[in-house]
């Protein structure tokens, strides 16, 4: 049955019909300090406790009871007007980090962090940029510690890590294999990785960056002189191929790799140094463009690198720079590098190769005649090859290195240098020496060899050199000892280096270049150093050519100012500042 309805004639009160609300509580926390009430003595000083407070309807009873409490200390000389309440100063919370950062929740977006703060908020409150910007330069070291300071600190550091696209990060010799662990795991979104490893890099290592960088595309190894890399050929073999976005692998220090078997689709760009007794290699890498390789100089250092060539050659058809740095280098290995249709190759480089000569010459200049950049420095070539190098690259040819070649002379080197004219990069260091020379820094030692020595031998030896070019802007001539003369007119030169020149004589030096800004005269003498020095800081060259000269019917030369130069305009700095050219910095020791 149901219960007892009323009459429907019977009137009801609105309110038997109302919701029953439950009680309004109070805080539970003090609303002066922000400690919690319960066995809570506030200590706030006399004058912040003499404030009263007004119970408003509905408060709990602690609180009413604790308003009459402060209100029965007022004192009775108290104005009436005191009673009424006043507006609550702003207190710290208990527990509560504001005046350090802004504790953002993990969900909000990267776009909350970079925007600028209201500029009249509260200045305690450390803008959103300068802490990112902040926290974003620190170490990886001290992004760690900073997460341990608050909970704003570490949602900070948790956006940077999960947003950093590049590491450069330096492993010393006690870290343990955790913390580069530790800092890869936070690099969810790493794509560039630059790591210096002062203690042995391990297979272990390897494989931590594997698991913990899925997205890198490049990444670089730099070991110190007490560390070795013990990574093995099978080992690089198994991570490149592996990583299928990787597109960028340096590595120093593989004396160990033994052999290896490369495979990949995405890399472009290997550099391998200090490799030593490859029995096996293999490149499919058919989208490759770079390679460096830098073999051991060590004599028992056994590489086939006819073998090597050759499959460069058949497996990496993109190829367009190629560095190869050996002391085995030879004529058959060069043959076979010609013999690959490489047809995009703009730069070559070819070191130490002391059985390279002219034929070896030929066959690149046959085989390759849009190369950009050519590098045959430690070979055996003489001026007819720098001949055959100027008939077949003459509009395309911008840097020739041809150091440590001592079958070169100061007219094979003007020869290059009149034939070339779309040359910047000139470096003939160490090619006219004089083998009679000793090696010596002394003043008084080259004074007495040289009074030692034979006029007719003097003749023979020293060499001059004269050098005019529109677009050089580098020429290396370090260690040339048997230059005795040099005459430069390149008005966009802008570094040379003179370094062991010390047979130079000073009054046989000029240099006409107005935009050079440095000279690197090392161990040479203190006379040629000053000669320089006057030379390319004498600011007189650059007021003459300011403005253009005229003949005088009798015979001298003035000055023509242009239509357009009116002194009022200018005053006396505006003419210094367009007259005086920037000094040029000659480095000497």
């Amino acid at each position: 049955m149901r219960g007892h309805l009323p009459h429907p004639a019977t009137t009801i009160p609105d309110g038997v019909f109302a919701v029953k609300r439950g009680k309004k509580r109070g805080n539970y926390s003090c609303g002066r300090c922000g400690f919690p009430k319960k066995g809570h003595s506030c200590q706030l000083s006399k004058n912040e406790e003499e404030v009263p407070s007004v119970c408003t309807p509905g408060a709990d009873t602690s609180t009413a009871s604790a308003s009459a409490v402060v209100s029965a200390k007022l004192d009775d000389s108290s104005p009436l007007s005191v009673a009424r309440s006043l507006p609550p100063p702003m207190r710290r919370r208990a527990l509560s980090f504001d005046d350090v950062t802004v504790a953002v929740s993990a969900e909000e977006s990267k776009a909350e962090w970079v925007d600028d703060p209201d500029p009249n908020a509260c200045s305690r409150v450390l803008p959103m940029t300068c802490m990112w910007e902040v926290l974003r330069r620190l170490p990886p070291s001290g992004l760690m510690s900073a997460a341990g300071v608050c909970k704003g600190w570490r949602h900070a550091t948790q956006r940077i890590w999960r947003g950093t696209e590049e590491l450069r990060l330096g492993v010393p010799a006690k870290a343990q294999i955790g913390f580069l662990g530790s800092v890869m795991q936070k690099c969810t979104g790493l794509v560039k990785l630059i790591l210096r490893i002062e203690s042995d890099f391990v297979a272990t290592m390897l494989a931590c960056i594997a698991f913990s960088c899925p997205n890198l595309q490049s990444m670089q190894i730099f070991t110190a002189h007490t560390s070795v890399n013990r990574i093995s050929g099978e080992e690089l073999s198994r991570f490149i191929a592996d990583k299928r976005c990787l597109t960028s692998l340096k590595m120093e220090g593989c004396s160990n790799l033994g052999s290896f078997v490369f495979f990949s689709n995405t890399l472009s760009t290997l550099w391998l140094s200090d490799l030593h007794s490859l029995s096996k290699t293999a490149f499919n890498l058919p989208n490759l463009k770079e390679i460096s390789l830098g073999f051991s100089q060590q004599e028992n250092n056994n590489t086939d690198l006819t073998a090597v060539m050759d499959a460069l050659g058949r497996s990496c058809p993109m190829l367009q720079n190629i560095h190869i740095a050996s002391i085995r280098l030879s004529h058959a290995a060069v043959l076979s590098l010609t013999a690959a249709n490489l047809r995009a190759l703009r730069m070559l480089s070819l070191l130490l190769g002391s059985a390279i000569t002219d034929g070896s010459v030929a066959s690149i200049c046959s085989s390759y005649p849009k190369l950009e950049l050519l590098d045959l420095s430690g070979s055996s070539i003489t001026d007819s090859g720098i001949g055959m190098i100027c008939n077949v690259f003459p509009e395309t040819l911008s840097k020739l290195l041809l150091a440590l070649c001592p079958n070169i002379t100061s007219s094979g080197i003007q020869f290059a240098a009149a034939q070339l004219p779309c040359l910047e990069l000139l470096d003939c260091g160490m090619t006219i020496c004089d083998p009679s020379s000793p090696n010596c820094t002394d003043e008084e030692d080259y004074d007495s060899s040289l009074h030692e020595k034979p006029n007719s031998k003097l003749h023979l030896v020293y060499q001059k050199l004269i050098i005019k070019h529109d677009r050089l802007k580098k020429l290396s001539l370090w260690g040339c000892s048997g230059l005795d003369a040099l005459y430069l007119n390149c008005p966009h030169l802008k570094d040379l280096n003179l370094n062991s020149c010390r047979n130079l004589h000073p009054e046989r030096l000029l240099l006409q270049c107005p935009e050079l800004e440095s000279v690197h005269a090392s161990d040479c003498h203190d006379m040629l150093v000053k000669t320089i020095e006057n030379q390319v800081n004498d600011s007189s060259h650059t007021i003459e050519n300011h403005f253009p000269s005229k003949r005088m019917p009798d015979g001298s030369k003035r000055v023509q100012v242009p239509c357009f130069y009116s002194p009022q305009h200018f005053d006396d700095d505006k003419k210094r500042r367009m007259s005086v050219k920037r000094p040029c910095v000659v480095v000497a020791s």
